[in-house]
């Protein structure tokens, strides 16, 4: 059996990802793309063989499930769409950039019994789940203080416009450290205080700079930089980093370094990652695609993506009413 899916919207930088990881799994294929931008939609389309359809209902028609990766504020209606009709969903992260937005995506979701994956790669990185495991077996001993990373590039387009991502650095980064640490400590913070500024760019109505500090029930805490302050000749696009301390050691990952160092004779850029490390865009999507057509368990929930949605708007809240 094949799962059909559709790609809703050509919006997202994770786009791409999604067009080629279902097209490589042998039990799926993409049988098309909307996008409400006609222009975008279908340049992406035809530069990928993909059917483009002008109308959502008819692609919608001829799918079993859809990847939303549309602006972050679309989310919800587009949500609903899928799930009115019968579709399993895979959802660009954050999930949504409202709190009054949280049960109407539920109700969605739960009202007609469809399956729905939060897009968090990173759960599904060996190096990640290799810490899991060592912090879950006590060898680290007592878990006192984890020090994160999720910094990245600005990927400019629509995400920095409020009105479409919801913000700026700290709604787009936050969500997926935010999500290891509540998968990796089995609980949510219970204070978050966040800290904001235009610092790399300079003086724009979008953050670019996003500092949170966590703390949780049992007594962790933690920090996390999610700021876009890597530079255009970093690298990596971005960087997610855990620095976990415990009463008997220090553990360090660093989910995108498995590369190899490339020094070019090119002007433009001499240096670059030569990744060759696991594909956790193809692991995700196979897993969504195995939860469908096997009836498994979704491995990352949409509760999950929006108790991590609930971090990043819960930084916003605490600079006070100005952000919010």
């Amino acid at each position: 059996m094949i799962l059909r899916v559709g790609l809703i919207s050509a919006a997202h930088v994770h786009t791409p990802s999604y067009a080629h990881n279902f097209s490589a799994n042998p039990r799926a294929e993409i049988v098309g793309l909307w996008d409400d931008d006609l222009t975008r939609g279908t340049e992406f389309a035809e530069k990928r063989a993909i059917p483009f359809f002008s109308e959502l209902s008819e692609l919608l028609a001829v799918c079993d499930a859809v990847a939303i990766s549309s602006e972050n504020t679309k989310h919800l209606a587009h949500i609903e769409t899928a799930a009115n009709a019968g579709k399993h969903i895979i959802c660009e992260k954050p999930v949504v950039v409202r709190q009054a937005d949280f049960d109407k995506v539920r109700a969605a979701v739960e009202g007609n019994n469809v399956k729905f994956m939060t897009a968090f790669p990173c759960r599904f990185s060996p190096a990640y789940q290799s810490l899991k495991q060592r912090v879950r077996s006590g060898e680290l001993g007592e878990i006192k203080a984890i020090n994160a990373t999720n910094r990245g590039q600005c990927p400019k387009m629509w995400f920095i416009q409020p009105e479409l991502s919801g913000g700026g650095a700290m709604i787009d980064h936050v969500v997926h450290v935010a999500d290891l640490l509540r998968d990796l400590l089995g609980e949510e913070p219970n204070r978050v205080e966040g800290q904001i500024g235009s610092n790399v760019y300079g003086g724009k109505d979008w953050d670019d700079t996003a500092m949170v500090t966590l703390d949780y029930p049992g007594g962790v805490f933690a920090t996390l930089d999610s700021s876009w302050s890597r530079p255009s000749s970093f690298r990596t696009w971005g960087d997610v980093t855990l620095k976990v301390v415990g009463t008997e050691g220090v553990l360090n990952v660093n989910l995108f370094d498995q590369s190899l160092q490339h020094y070019k004779n090119d002007r433009s850029k001499s240096y670059v990652d030569q990744g060759y490390g696991s594909d956790l865009d193809g692991a995700m999507m196979g897993a969504f695609v195995d939860a469908c057509l096997d009836n498994a368990e979704i491995p990352v929930t949409l509760e999950d993506g929006l108790a991590a949605a609930r971090v990043s708007l819960r930084a916003y809240e605490s600079l006070g009413p100005k952000v919010a």
